[in-house]
């Protein structure tokens, strides 16, 4: 492990579905999504443990979702005991009537670090389909432009299907008169097996990844994806080629992060961008449902254990699930044998989705490893 990041110890990130309770109905929601809160919800006094143990565990990034989070009368209670206990929150909320510019100066008030929404078009017809609400789309801008009035950082989700590919163009267009600080580029696992029309294909996936890696180039706020590890592999693969050339390599963010405390490393300017290199689920990652399951990840959908029963902490230290998902021999496939699977490790929520199989290699990946044996062939990280 480099640096002191030990993916064993703890997590890297950690998100809790406060609720699943929404007012939206989007089409790629994994929540199950309803209009009334679950009775089973981690209650308020549940909740201030969990973020007890998030800020003894010193997880650098803390993410609040749902559902819509603000479909719970104490978030902000919750909120401001975090930020109490210098645990560094962001907010994933929907574009309903409850986001209004109070519930955001409230928020920003009890000490949230970011808000994060969602953009799936860019204009009102694409998005507000996806979303399905009419008025989503302008209620996104209006929470954008609120945000930035009372200086809180705004990140930006965006979800990439057959509907929109052929539209990133435009949305990063539009993201570029925003001023946000990331966008996080959302590639769907199918929620049952076999329902999988709209995935994109292994080279659209390549498609999509051209986009990023040519807006990145250019813009401002900084590019994240999720279940899309293989982009990993794409960076590499392209900061390599003016290597090759006898040119200095573009900059990547696979910069290990040196901190010893949260405080420290709320100091850099972007801490989920500057993430360790490899991050998968279970793997410096884990998402914790609304009724206390422990998961490696939001879109993998087995249980290490429940808050009300184990600590969060041995779960995700000493779980069976968690400790495997941690060992790379367990990659299957393409996967097991490629020299970039410490750095991606393709994605564990979309094997198991579509093969039953967590550990099987990644479907949606175009890449063909270089060695079929030798499985001590690494990558270098690109040098910052």
């Amino acid at each position: 492990m480099q640096g002191n990041t030990n993916f064993d110890e703890r997590p890297f990130i950690a998100i809790w579905e406060t609720t699943q309770a929404c007012d939206l109905t989007c089409v790629y929601c994994h929540a199950s999504a309803q209009s009334s809160r679950n009775p089973s919800e981690l209650s308020t006094a549940e909740g201030k443990r969990l973020i007890d143990e998030i800020a003894t565990m010193e997880v650098p990034v803390f993410v609040l979702t749902g559902g819509d989070p603000l479909k719970r009368p104490d978030i902000f209670e919750l909120v401001r005991y975090a930020a109490s206990q210098n645990v560094r929150v962001s907010l994933t909320s929907s574009a309903t009537p409850l986001l209004t510019h109070d519930s955001i100066v409230r928020l920003k008030e009890c000490g949230l670090v970011r808000l994060v929404v969602s953009l799936d078009g860019p204009g009102a017809r694409i998005h507000d389909a996806f979303r399905g609400l009419p008025g989503s789309f302008h209620g996104t801008l209006d929470a954008v432009r609120w945000a930035q009035e009372i200086g809180l950082p705004v990140q930006i989700n965006t979800t990439v299907t057959r509907h929109n590919l052929e539209l990133l163009d435009d949305i990063i267009d539009l993201l570029d008169t925003l001023n946000i600080v990331s966008w996080n580029v959302f590639f769907p696992v199918p929620p049952r097996r076999g329902s999988s029309a709209d995935l994109l294909s292994a080279l659209e996936f390549e498609q999509a990844f051209e986009k990023l890696y040519h807006a990145s180039q250019r813009v401002l706020f900084n590019i994240t994806t999720n279940e899309a590890q293989h982009y990993r592999r794409y960076l590499l693969q392209r900061s390599s080629q003016p290597r090759r050339l006898g040119q200095r390599p573009s900059p990547t963010y696979w910069r290990i992060p040196q901190f010893s405390r949260i405080g420290d490393y709320a100091e850099m300017s972007d801490a989920i961008a500057r993430a360790p290199r490899g991050i998968n689920d279970g793997k410096s990652s884990l998402f914790i449902s609304h009724c206390g399951e422990v998961y490696p990840g939001g879109f993998l959908p087995i249980s290490g254990g429940n808050l009300r029963r184990q600590s969060l902490s041995d779960i995700y230290c000493n779980s069976q699930l968690f400790r495997k998902l941690r060992d790379s021999r367990n990659l299957e496939g393409k996967c097991g044998i490629c020299e970039y699977r410490e750095i991606c490790g393709g994605s564990r929520a979309r094997s198991f989705a579509m093969a039953g199989n967590m550990f099987a290699e990644e479907s949606c990946c175009v890449y063909e490893p270089r060695r079929q044996a030798d499985r001590s062939d690494e990558p270098e990280l690109v040098a910052v």
